[in-house]
This record gives C-alpha cells, structure tokens and sequence, in this order.
C-alpha cells in the first residue's frame, strides 16, 4: 500500500470514530461503512465495562473522541512532514501493547502501517475488543491491511524489530528476550504537577481531568504534585471535588477505601475528601485513589531532580514554568507527535 493510502483511510476511521461522543451518539451516513460497524460500536461501547471493569463507557468515549480528533489529515500531515520514508522497505515489527486505558497502543500500531511496515500485534488481556473492531474497520476499508496486520496470542515469531510496553519487572523480560532485534522497551513511568500557589481555581479544576481521568491509571495521569511550603490546600480541593463522582465507580472506591486503610494503619498522616487521599511522600508511583505531594525548597532544584529522573517521569505539568511543561487539563490529549517516554516511534521504524 502506498502511504497515501494508508493516510486516507486513517482519516476515514477517523470520521467513523468522531460519530460517538458521550452526549450525542450521531450517524454521520456519509462515514464509509457504518452499516457494517456503527452499531457493532455502540454495542461495544455499551458492554467494555463487562470485560474490563475500568473500561467505563465515560472513558472509552474520550478515547474515541481524542482519535477523532488526531486522526485528520491536517493533524497527520503536520506529524508525518518532518519525516523521509523513501529508503523504508517494509519489515514485521512486533508489537506487545499495554492494557491499562482504552486504546493505549493504538498509536504504535498507527506508526508501524503509516511508516510502511507489517504489524504483529500481541494484545493486552485487558484491551482486547476495541483495537480488533478498529483493524475490522480498516480491512473493510481496504482488504490489504489484512496481509498488514497479524493478531498473535502466542509468542512473538517472524518480527524484525519490536515495540513492547509493560511493567518494570517485565521490561527486563523483554530486554533479555529482544535484546538482538532493534526494539523500543516501555517501562512503568509517571506524571507530575508543579504547583506554586499562583494557580486559577480553573486551572486546578483542569489538572483534576490530569489526575483522574482513566482513574489515573494512565502513564500520563498525573500521581503526584510538587508544591511550595507552606501551600494552602483550600483551593486545590474546592477544585478536585468537580471530579467527585469517581468515589461512585465501585472498583475506584473499593481500591481507595483499601489504600486508606493501609495508609491509616501505617500511621501515615493523610489529607482526604472523601475520594482522594493526598499523602507526603518522595515517590511518583502513588496507588489509585491518592495522590502524593512534596514540597519544594526552589524551583530550579526541582527542575534539576526532574531532569535527574527524567527516565521515570512521562509529563511535568504546570503553569508555563518550561517550554516542554504540559498544560493543565491536557496530559490525556496528547498530539501525535507527543511520543511515549519521548522516543521518537517513527525515527525508529524508519531506521530498522
């Protein structure tokens, strides 16, 4: 397939996928074959919940909404325009994709078929029936994605490089097992606020989208804030309660009822509202239902430490403290060329 062809059908699904919103579910009859998948869609979006119970229809319609969004052809072609493709001849790249929110690996297999190779998709457990439903949609579109893409539930065999994302303790798996392919490894990695007290109650109410949207599960939710001394928490929970409905999702509630009750019988001191724990620690991996925080002395030391562990940290957010800070209420929105953990995907399929 010619990459202009690829492009033009990514912007067909594109179209397909801007028809489901959370408050407005409407046929578009010019989107190609919505006889075919429109209500295979709805259907899906309606029963995600049943086989992944953080799969709730609120969040899958904001992952289907942000692809709508990325996937047009002004968006692709501002990505794809700083690139040469000319010397690629198509390879098997392995893919093992992470499980964790709605369509997390989405835009590695986007980059494997857009820069001109083959696919082998090893899914997630967790995120089996929106992606299929997808590559259904395309082969539909045009039936040679069918030679393109391969859903494997074994082992991955015949690949010639491999993207894999997956735990810390898996990671060194993968970089055992991959180790003479070209590979990109994905480890655990988490999301930060700088705060400094000079925030709007509208800005907090947008980091509130950063911290829960997904129940935080994503490496881009936001698990800790870094705050100034002596920083006055009034306005930061007048604007976290916007978000107050998570404690009504039973797996939330369940995990931050548990977690309060390790914290409180470790002796830990806790601010709480009710559904957020908010917890003094020098760690970035908080649990679901909390949120750590740290005080700093100045923010170029904090800047410093952040560089230090740069390998740990997928977004910084803040209020334009450093050009490559995120804006509050974005970190889930993130542009086709926002790569994971900053490795650039298409620079090295390109190069495999």
């Amino acid at each position: 397939m010619l990459q202009s062809e690829i492009i033009t059908s990514f912007i067909e699904l594109g179209q397909f996928l801007s028809q489901f919103k959370e408050n407005s579910i409407k046929r578009n009859e010019e989107v190609k074959n919505n006889d075919l998948f429109f209500d295979k869609m709805v259907g899906l979006i309606e029963s995600s919940q049943s086989h992944n119970g953080w799969f709730t229809p609120e969040n899958i319609y904001f992952s289907l909404d942000s692809w709508s969004n990325a996937l047009t052809d002004e968006n692709l072609s501002k990505w794809l325009s700083n690139y040469d493709f000319s010397t690629v001849k198509p390879k098997n790249v392995g893919l093992i994709l992470a499980g964790n929110i709605p369509l997390v690996g989405f835009h590695d297999l986007l980059s494997v078929l857009i820069s001109g190779h083959n696919a082998i998709v090893k899914l997630s457990s967790n995120d089996q029936q929106l992606i299929k439903l997808i590559v259904d949609y395309l082969i539909a579109l045009d039936e040679r994605f069918k030679e393109k893409i391969i859903f494997t539930e074994g082992k991955l065999e015949n690949f010639d490089a491999v993207i894999a994302t997956g735990s810390n303790n898996t990671a060194r798996y993968f970089e055992y097992y991959f180790k003479d392919k070209p590979n990109i490894i994905r480890k655990n990695r988490n999301s930060v606020a700088i705060l400094t007290g000079n925030e709007s109650k509208e800005e907090l109410i947008a980091l509130g989208e950063d911290v829960f949207r997904y129940f935080g599960l994503g490496c881009r939710n936001v698990s800790k804030i870094f705050i100034p001394k002596d920083y006055d928490f009034k306005l930061f929970f007048e604007a976290m309660f916007t978000q107050g409905d998570v404690i009504h999702y039973e797996k939330y509630a369940n995990n931050y009822d548990y977690n309060k009750a390790v914290f409180l019988m470790s002796n830990f001191k806790l601010l709480d509202n009710e559904f957020l724990l908010l917890k003094e620690d020098n760690g970035y991996a908080s649990p679901i239902g909390s949120l750590f925080y740290e005080n700093y002395d100045s923010l170029e030391d904090l800047h410093a430490r952040l560089q230090n562990d740069n390998e740990k940290i997928q977004c910084i957010v803040s209020k334009e403290l450093e050009s490559h800070h995120v804006p509050f209420g974005k970190t889930q929105k993130p542009e086709l060329w926002d790569y994971a953990d900053n490795v650039d995907t298409l620079s090295f399929l390109i190069n495999i």
